[in-house]
């Protein structure tokens, strides 16, 4: 298990080279959901999400011989910008695996950044060429599955605690579970009497049917939020997410996309569906606690385009 000490080393670790995201209360979306709200706005980090704080933190812990050979990262969009970005930052060379259903902005992003990209028929296939890499001589900078990449995940949880005014429920989303774990684990130190809620879209529920059988478990993937859309979840989240979150919700793809809209009209701001989940979920979260609830959400990404936003809103018969 990932402890507060950890979690406080790879934010000193990793200070230099990440940002502070703000964390603050929302007007808009508190008079949506009828009870105060805060929003922890990890889409305004280096590379538009989250993952630069857990890629940093690992690539930072490499041995000099471990850069000079690179790394490899398999991702379904915002893991690999962040590896890509953050490897050229810091003068290591980076393979990104993608499946050709990432969306084709994040491609471009890795690429341009200096990363070799690979594209793969799918999840499965994009971990089995990791595999190859790896036997070639490159590190992995894996998603969620690295103690040192849940650690720097676990600093946005540090931040939140340490900004925002009081709190009942924290909502975060789920991919394969580095973000919540890492903040599950800051939050339950600092803030022991919260509620933690885990938000999952239906056909990327790789916790949430963990959960229910005991352990990590292969999932078939259909949602269309990729940036969630982990094959299976590691021992180390499952451990952390049974452990410290109170429960993990399932929302559709189209509550999720709806969410996106709430948050642009209601909060101002710009997200992707593995934040609008949030949205949805938290609606669920206000009827069975009640009046009283203190909202805080962790908004994890914003690296959707207008071109995306139009698709999936047309999709969907939200326009």
């Amino acid at each position: 298990m990932i402890g507060l000490t950890q979690i406080e080393a790879a934010a000193e670790r990793i200070a230099g080279h990440v940002v502070r995201t703000p964390t603050v209360p929302s007007p808009g979306l508190s008079g949506l959901l009828g009870v105060p709200v805060t929003t922890k706005l990890e889409l305004l980090q280096r590379t538009g999400s989250f993952k630069a704080r857990g890629a940093v933190a690992k690539l930072l812990s490499l041995t000099p011989d471990e850069r000079a050979a690179g790394v490899v990262a398999v991702s379904g969009g915002n893991h690999g910008i962040a590896v890509a970005v953050m490897s050229a930052a810091l003068g290591v060379r980076a393979t990104v695996v993608m499946p050709r259903t990432a969306p084709a902005r994040s491609v471009a992003t890795a690429g341009e950044a200096g990363a070799l990209v690979r594209l793969t028929d799918g999840m499965d296939s994009a971990f089995a060429l990791v595999d190859e890499l790896r036997a070639e001589g490159l590190t992995l900078v894996h998603p969620y599955d690295d103690p040192q990449v849940v650690a720097g995940q676990g600093t946005v949880g540090l931040e939140f605690a340490e900004d925002a005014g009081e709190l009942t429920d924290v909502l975060v989303s789920i991919g394969g579970g580095g973000l919540i774990a890492g903040i599950a684990a800051a939050l339950r130190a600092r803030r022991p009497g919260l509620r933690i809620w885990g938000v999952e879209t239906e056909g990327a529920e790789s916790m949430s049917q963990a959960l229910a059988k005991g352990g990590p478990t292969p999932v078939r993937l259909s949602s269309i939020v990729t940036t969630l859309s982990a094959p299976s979840v590691s021992r180390l989240t499952y451990d952390h997410v049974a452990a410290l979150v109170d429960e993990v919700l399932v929302v559709p793809d189209r509550d999720a996309v709806a969410g996106c809209v709430d948050l642009a009209e209601h909060g101002k701001l710009w997200t992707e569906p593995a934040a609008g989940c949030l949205l949805p979920a938290a609606r669920r979260v206000v009827e069975r606690v009640g009046d009283g609830a203190r909202v805080g959400l962790v908004v994890c990404g914003g690296n959707a385009t207008t071109a995306d936003m139009a698709a999936w809103t047309d999709r969907f018969g939200l326009g």
